[in-house]
């Protein structure tokens, strides 16, 4: 009897695979993305030309290993690249908002409308529902009468009449959407959630970033300078979300036209207070309509606006950015956003 030897021809290797080689080669022979690579990397991501095992593989080596400024950068780049649109309106302030609020109400959802009542164009963009137990802007809205656009013609519209617009993930991005809606799947959170955070979308020479890990501060901070960012300013905002604690002291890492600088906001309290048992939407609506007192509240408000005042140029230093911002709050339209 004689044996068939049986001949078995090579699988080509994955154009992907030097990617997740790259990253994943052990303590010694892995080394991070060049910016070029990364870029390259997430086009092939985006035009879905990635198996799914390869991008398991990939989000979780990135996630392990952290993003590097350049990775970052050059994600972004690609994702931008694979926009199906062009932005027909103008933006002053490019506002993320990813992490959804857990301890306290988004506050700073009040401090973006303060902006746009006088006369900043802000365009929010944010993704619900991926992590349980939060409260996510997109659901906020709703305490304020207000409803996200589903479109960027819609969002368009809404920076056109109001000065304020908020367009979810999904209808600008709806690839990145689905990556994110993989984090109860892997038990992790991924680059995306760090590079949706700098997609700015409309272009908007101004935009302000919030972080959870203060790692990622200066992480964003040097993104964004290599991204040709005119001006930009990020903070470990209070649960991750773009706003200022005042029980806390803030370090607002910056870029000015590829200069990088720091700026230490004190705390406005010397004792902390002390946060609510349950979140209760209504009272964002009572607090901008007079109708319910808090200071914690209010401070967040006036002291997230005075921060993205100071970003916009609007102020010189932090005295004048809080006196303006305090101005706003005292003359706000108190008949908008009635309760729910």
């Amino acid at each position: 009897m004689s044996l068939r030897h049986h001949e078995h021809t090579p699988v080509p290797e994955h154009p992907f695979a030097p990617y997740v080689r790259i990253l994943g080669k052990g303590r010694k022979g892995s080394r991070p993305l060049t910016q070029e690579e990364a870029c390259q990397a997430m086009r092939m991501i985006m035009a879905g030309r990635v198996l799914p095992e390869q991008l398991g593989a990939f989000l979780m080596l990135m996630r392990v290993k952290e993003e590097t400024p350049e990775e970052l950068a050059g994600f972004v780049r690609a994702v931008r690249e694979a926009f199906d649109f062009t932005p027909g309106c103008a933006v002053d302030l490019d506002w993320p908002t990813y992490a959804g609020k857990r301890r306290h109400l988004p506050w700073f959802l009040l401090s973006a409308l303060l902006l746009a009542e006088n006369g900043t164009a802000v365009f929010m963009h944010g993704a619900a529902g991926h992590t349980a137990g939060r409260l996510y802007t997109e659901d906020a809205l709703s305490a304020l009468g207000l409803r996200a656009a589903d479109s960027v013609d819609m969002a368009c519209q809404q920076l056109a009449a109001e000065g304020f617009s908020y367009l979810p993930l999904q209808q600008f991005c709806r690839k990145l959407q689905d990556i994110i809606e993989l984090r109860p799947i892997m038990g992790l959170r991924s680059p995306v959630h760090t590079l949706v955070r700098l997609l700015n979308p409309f272009a908007a020479d101004c935009s302000i970033q919030g972080i959870f890990h203060p790692g990622y501060r200066p992480v964003h901070q040097q993104a964004a300078a290599l991204l040709g960012q005119p001006h930009m300013a990020v903070l470990k905002g209070e649960g991750g979300e773009t706003e200022r604690n005042p029980d806390m002291d803030c370090l607002v890492q910056s870029v000015h036209n590829g200069a990088l600088t720091d700026e230490l906001w004190p705390a406005v309290f010397a004792r902390r207070h002390v946060k609510a048992e349950h979140l209760q939407p209504e009272q964002l609506a009572l607090l901008w309509r007079g109708g319910w007192q808090d200071e914690f509240a209010e401070a967040s408000v006036v002291a997230t606006a005075a921060v993205a005042l100071r970003l916009l140029g609007k102020a010189e230093n932090q005295p004048q950015a809080h006196a303006l911002a305090r101005r706003y709050w005292h003359e706000r339209n108190k008949d908008k956003y009635p309760a729910r």
